[in-house]
């Protein structure tokens, strides 16, 4: 029957447009993923009660069913899309086990069920819906009727089906890895912990693999959670793509996926080498450095009456990533539709900076960046002026809202690109945006030691990547 939906699948996905899928966030599970999802719930007595919440065509449920032939079970599957519903009852209509395919939308039924005190559920499967979800959505409000705050229909889908288990209950899901860092997703990751533990977390080489059809490049991850668990050994696995044929699979301490003490409970997914900032001279906060990192206050839309095409008396560089197109500054920027400056005077005061040696990366770097971070020096006499503003697209390595020292700013400019930082940063990032808070948390080597580091990368005249990496590797000793 697994065959029959994958058949399904490649149909209705020539037919669907895309438009369609995306407002639903609607991508379906090949068959060799739904295979490998259904594997990993371990074998067990008893009757058996599944969910699969977003059951589209139905790939998952069958790649269950089809292991679970001498069990005896139950399905409970919803789907709010007619058009795949028709295809899902006939389908599950095949197997001996009892099935009830819905029509409800998934969470505000599941809230319901879970305030009336219902987990009726021994396992849970997922490729749940991706799209993001106001403040004022009945998504938003069916999550939190139930005490959980979040932004994405994936993560409410997880959520609300981990509730549903019995405790020792199972959940499979393929997910986007974007909620393992960033501040949005910080109340997701603190309700798995809350409610179950992680006991297999798979990750995809190839960023489009799983969904290629779909040509969604996204990294995804899947994962499964036991309803109540301990935290104990977690099974990390990788292939390079859909096939599964290169899958090497190792196990590691709860305290590799989630790090003891970290206040925003970042998830990291071991890739199976060291990761090469996991020593004692990577342990100072930017704190201990004296340093901060800010968002660019300047938020555009929100300043136009401010804002200059060309810079006039009075007014002030506005620095936006476009204005940071390789390693040196190119302001003004000729022929830009984005404003050079802004006006420097009392209602903007607040949001600029004073002339000085800053450290700059964007918040959201292109998917054809080979590094997750990319960091520019503003040295403090590049710009005729004396103040600076930045652009809410930027983040700012500052010294208490002022410019840091010429050699540190020179050894954190050297330690954000390097390649080891970059190795450290994708084992919990799973997406192109860097915020400030992922760079807060970070740690950093001392303060000592970038000074160093800093002095060396500014005396040469040009540099290439080996060359950095030779020198951080230095500093790692």
């Amino acid at each position: 029957m697994l065959q029959i939906a994958e058949i399904h699948r490649n149909e209705i996905h020539a037919a669907t447009p895309r438009a369609h899928k995306s407002a639903l966030g609607q991508f379906m599970t090949p068959a060799s993923v739904a295979g490998f999802m259904a594997a990993l719930f371990p074998d067990g007595p008893g009757p058996r009660r599944l969910l699969d919440a977003g059951a589209g065509l139905g790939a998952l449920t069958c790649a269950v069913l089809d292991r679970w032939q001498d069990r005896e079970a139950e399905v409970e599957a919803y789907e709010i899309d007619n058009r795949l519903r028709e295809h899902l009852a006939a389908t599950l209509a095949g197997y001996p086990a009892k099935s009830v395919v819905h029509a409800k939308d998934f969470l505000d039924d599941a809230a319901q069920r879970i305030a009336s005190g219902e987990a009726p559920f021994t396992h849970a499967i997922l490729n749940p819906p991706y799209k993001k979800i106001a403040n004022s959505s009945d998504a938003r409000a069916a999550a939190s009727r139930v005490g959980l705050e979040t932004v994405n229909l994936y993560s409410a889908f997880v959520g609300l089906a981990l509730s549903l288990l019995r405790p020792g209950g199972q959940l499979v899901a393929i997910i986007p890895r974007s909620f393992a860092n960033g501040p949005y997703y910080k109340p997701f990751r603190a309700w798995i912990r809350a409610n179950g533990a992680i006991r297999h977390l798979h990750l995809f080489g190839s960023r489009d693999s799983a969904f290629r059809d779909d040509q969604v490049l996204q990294e995804n991850i899947i994962l499964r959670i036991e309803r109540g668990g301990e935290e104990g050994p977690v099974q990390v696995s990788h292939s390079t793509d859909d096939t599964f044929t290169d899958l090497v699979q190792e196990t590691v301490p709860y305290s590799a996926i989630f790090r003891p003490g970290d206040p925003e409970q970042f998830l990291h997914v071991p890739d199976g080498e060291v990761d090469p900032l996991d020593t004692p001279l990577v342990a100072s906060s930017l704190t201990d450095l004296g340093v901060g990192v800010s968002t660019g206050p300047v938020v555009d839309f929100r300043m136009r009456e401010d804002l200059r095409q060309e810079p006039g008396p009075g007014d002030v560089p506005l620095i936006y990533p476009h204005h940071l197109p390789g390693s040196t500054l190119a302001w003004p920027a000729v022929g830009s539709r984005k404003a050079n400056a802004i006006a420097d005077n009392e209602r903007t005061a607040r949001w600029l900076f004073p002339a000085g040696t800053y450290v700059l990366t964007r918040r959201f770097s292109s998917k054809e960046e080979k590094r997750r971070v990319v960091a520019y020096l503003l040295p403090g006499d590049a710009l005729p002026s004396a103040r600076v503003g930045f652009e809410n697209h930027m983040n700012v390595f500052h010294a208490g809202k002022q410019g840091l020292p010429e050699a540190l700013a020179w050894g954190l400019y050297a330690w954000l690109n390097s390649t080891a930082l970059d190795q450290h940063l994708r084992r919990f990032s799973g997406h192109t945006q860097v915020n400030a808070t992922d760079l807060r948390n970070m740690r950093y080597p001392d303060r000592d030691a970038l000074e160093t580091l800093g002095k060396k990368v500014k005396k040469l005249r040009t540099w290439d990547q080996e060359t950095l990496d030779q020198l951080v590797g230095e500093l790692l000793g």
